[in-house]
């Protein structure tokens, strides 16, 4: 239990670190371009601590579920004094705007890249473009029937595949002459052959070879329990060996590592919408989706179970995740996000672009007051969203060991 908490505050302060390190991109980009920053806090509500250095005050909140970094002159909505005015972020040029509103979001790709990397160093990661072509695990004989979902009947020998000549560690390349590009392709064609020989090419120390494998007939159960006939040849796939690799790979299976993490990122973000009931629902007793959206609440409570059961890698991997996933969502065109600021700025710069092909000066900074109506509708949307991820994360937590 003891150790259960000490992942949950862990992960609590990883959170507070990555809001900090958001707005840090943020100040430091804002600093570097010249730019006046009042204020830099680490959560909201009533001040804990705060204190002032030159023109800036610094400080944390009681609510650390977010931050803010208040430049002078972010919009034309913003009253800066005759002081501030030659640092004010609106009179700046418009690439270093975009820079300033960006600098969060790369932070937390660079935070996150750090975080894949040292976890390949230590640990070793999945490499989502390492080759999936079948490798022989284990042949085995074949069961005549499967006795329950988890059970399969007693069998005796090497099995069809075995028997033929198949070996632990051969490469499956192809199956009848159509190349094979992973184990669940490999199955499928099998299940689909009963009764029928079917020609492997393996790949054996470097060496081609066809092997001709009898397909025998099986009972199986189906996700509904019915009994149903399959093909089977008696062989395993082998597991993916994860293990650490030195510092130059590293690089490497990070970055494919962190590439297949943000498609899964931006995957997850656009399937909020359709995930959302269910959440609601499971405030009521419903079951909760295993891959139901989760506040900061939740994932600190996974965070807990992940270090209680020492599997600190994953600890650190669901910390450069969470960061992704900051990433990706601040980038889009809403305000009172980073991408909506920054979707205003572009449409300033492509709005002065065709003035000045009609002859007419910049129009200046765009009418902040009139995205108001969006700005509050998107901002009461996401604290009432939040709210119910976070009951339901309360009262029908997502638990990872029973």
């Amino acid at each position: 239990m003891l150790s259960y908490l000490l992942g949950v505050l862990l992960f609590a302060v990883g959170i507070a670190i990555t809001i900090g390190v958001h707005e840090a991109g943020h100040f430091t980009a804002a600093r570097i371009f010249g730019m006046r920053v009042r204020r830099f806090f680490i959560g909201f509500g009533p001040t804990l601590v705060s204190f002032r250095r030159g023109h800036t005050d610094y400080g944390f909140k009681l609510v650390p579920v977010g931050g803010f970094c208040d430049i002078a002159g972010m919009t034309n909505q913003d009253e800066v004094t005759e002081e501030e005015k030659p640092f004010a972020m609106m009179n700046k040029p418009w690439w270093q705007r975009v820079i300033v509103l960006l600098g969060g979001i790369i932070v937390n790709l660079v935070v996150a890249f750090l975080i894949f990397y040292f976890i390949a160093l230590s640990s070793g990661l999945p490499d989502p473009k390492a080759s999936t072509v079948p490798t022989v695990g284990e042949v085995t004989c074949v069961a005549p029937y499967q006795v329950d979902a988890q059970t399969l009947a007693d069998c005796q020998g090497t099995g069809p595949a075995g028997e033929a000549g198949v070996k632990t560690g051969d490469q499956i390349v192809s199956v009848d002459g159509q190349e094979v590009l992973s184990f669940t392709d490999l199955r499928d064609y099998v299940m689909q052959h009963a009764g029928q020989t079917i020609a492997l090419e393996v790949v054996r120390d470097g060496e081609h070879l066809t092997i001709d494998v009898p397909v025998v007939s099986a009972k199986r159960l189906d996700q509904d329990g019915n009994e149903v006939t399959v093909g089977a040849i008696g062989v395993s796939n082998a597991p993916v060996e994860i293990k650490p690799v030195g510092a130059g790979k590293a690089f490497v299976v990070a970055g494919n590592y962190m590439n297949a993490m943000l498609d899964a990122s931006v995957k997850g973000l656009a399937s909020f919408p359709a995930k959302l009931p269910g959440v609601v629902a499971s405030i009521f007793g419903a079951q909760r989706a295993e891959d139901s959206p989760m506040s900061v609440v939740g994932v600190s409570r996974v965070g807990g179970e992940l270090v209680e059961h020492s599997m600190w890698a994953s600890f650190f991997n669901l910390l450069a995740s969470l960061n992704l996933f900051l990433a990706v969502f601040n980038i889009i065109p809403l305000p009172p996000l980073d991408g909506g600021h920054i979707a205003v700025v572009l449409y300033e710069k492509i709005r002065d672009f065709f003035r000045r092909l009609r002859g007419l000066p910049a129009a200046g900074p765009a009418d902040y007051q009139k995205l108001m109506p969006v700005t509050v509708a998107v901002a009461a949307l996401l604290l009432g969203v939040g709210a119910a991820v976070i009951l339901a994360d309360v009262v029908n937590p997502i638990r990872l060991f029973g």
